[in-house]
């Protein structure tokens, strides 16, 4: 079975692959204080509550935009199962070009999550990922990925309004009755929520402009599900699509494991 591992700036998505078939997930919180055994433990934990046993994981892949938790899940993977863990980096097959100026740049989620959406729902298509930043990535019809834009994620943003204006506090994300606000909530909820669908109607309607008007558009991250309830821009949404990413890059690198597979940097090649 194989233990992919998605760590983000503020949470980490964990899938249990056997096979194909994604069979268990869990998010937990980033802490990068946290020690190799601490974070070791905790994923222990989190097998036992679902009756799992650990000798049945026999290959590890780790996805990361937070490159000082990197080493930590190596030595994860290393104490607590015995396994040399395949890094998302330079070197490794994605089975896609990447036209991005400098891929060293790019968060291995962003080139992940491409590699799932093409394989999954075609070209041209774009991935818009709600997590600390919103993110939009473009992939034409060739299969070729080109670059996206990068906002302020919704939790930020909205947590640079409370803690920054003087008279306002922090309100649930959840759709008011009209967008016209008549209390400082219903006012605040419609800031937030329209706010962000109106940004990602704009940016998908530009991306096509210069994709394809054909392009459908994937939505992922925790925040998806919300925005997607709001707008007709959005045609699918895939919460586990950067860890079936990752195990398909796993697929195509397959023996790679090691060190031999880390030795050239942090950046991504096609």
């Amino acid at each position: 079975m194989l233990l992919a591992f998605d760590i983000g700036n503020t949470s980490i998505h964990l899938g249990l692959f056997d096979g194909e078939q994604l069979t268990e997930t869990w998010r937990v919180g980033v802490e990068r204080e946290k020690l190799p055994d601490e974070y070791g433990v905790l994923i222990l934990q989190l097998l036992a509550a679902r009756g799992l046993d650990t000798t049945a994981i026999d290959s590890c892949i780790i996805g990361c935009d937070v490159p000082p938790l990197t080493p930590t899940f190596e030595q994860v993977c290393r104490n607590y199962f015995g396994i040399e863990p395949l890094v998302v980096g330079h070197g490794l097959r994605t089975g896609i070009r990447i036209l991005y100026d400098n891929p060293k740049q790019l968060g291995a989620d962003r080139i992940i999550d491409a590699v799932a959406a093409t394989k999954y729902y075609g070209t041209p298509v774009i991935v818009v990922d709600f997590g600390t930043g919103t993110v939009f990535d473009a992939v034409n019809a060739k299969g070729d990925y080109l670059g996206g834009a990068i906002a302020p994620g919704i939790g930020i943003a909205s947590e640079a309004l409370f803690s920054r204006g003087a008279m306002l506090y922090r309100v649930q994300l959840e759709r008011p009755a009209a967008a016209i606000g008549k209390n400082t909530i219903h006012a605040m909820q419609s800031g937030i929520l329209f706010g962000y669908v109106g940004l990602v109607e704009g940016l998908v309607a530009r991306f096509k402009a210069e994709v394809g008007e054909g392009a459908k558009v994937v939505a992922t991250g925790g925040y998806a599900p919300v925005i997607a309830r709001e707008t007709d821009c959005i045609d699918i949404v895939d919460l586990d699509l950067t860890l079936n990413g990752l195990r398909m890059i796993y697929e195509m690198n397959r023996g790679e494991q090691g060190s031999g597979a880390r030795e050239q940097g942090t950046g991504i090649r096609g």
